[in-house]
């Protein structure tokens, strides 16, 4: 992903937040705060006849240097391609990009009712390791999440 992608990739995550099943956002950050919370090193684009149909990147989970291993995904796809492999796709190249990048554990933290990305997430080798019930409000409802985990076989073994 290139600071020029930023315009495509803004869409895709606004279609994401639309769906009110994303992300408890409810409008896409500038372009800086976004930048300042994703790694620089894990960012990825998915690209189908040279249009961005999807987007990854991974956010540390704390400054703690004993946690410098450790990120949370965002896959985001453009809502006329889901369902065709691409964020399939862009979840496996995550995960090497994340291996390559020294982390060792991936997690998501993604509501209950969103099927396809947790199904997603599995198929990846993530596991289900607990539920945060009414961790916060999304549209004045209180919403549940699930944490999923996805432990590296190869970084910090």
């Amino acid at each position: 992903m290139q600071p020029d992608d930023w315009e495509a990739v803004r869409i895709i995550y606004q279609q994401g937040i639309d769906t009110g099943q994303a992300t408890f956002e409810t409008a896409v950050p500038s372009w800086v705060d976004w930048d300042a919370s994703k790694r620089r090193d894990c960012r990825l684009v998915a690209l189908k006849e040279e249009e961005i149909v999807g987007w990854a990147a991974l956010s540390p989970t704390s400054r703690r240097e004993v946690y410098a291993g450790v990120a949370e995904v965002s896959v985001y796809v453009l809502a006329s391609t889901r369902g065709q492999g691409v964020g399939k796709a862009l979840m496996q190249a995550l995960i090497e990009v994340s291996e390559h990048a020294g982390i060792w554990t991936l997690q998501s933290s993604v509501f209950p009712e969103n099927k396809a990305t947790i199904a997603l997430h599995v198929s990846a080798g993530f596991r289900l390791s607990g539920r945060r019930e009414r961790i916060a409000q999304h549209g004045g409802i209180w919403r549940d999440t699930v944490i999923l985990e996805r432990r590296s076989q190869i970084t910090g073994v």
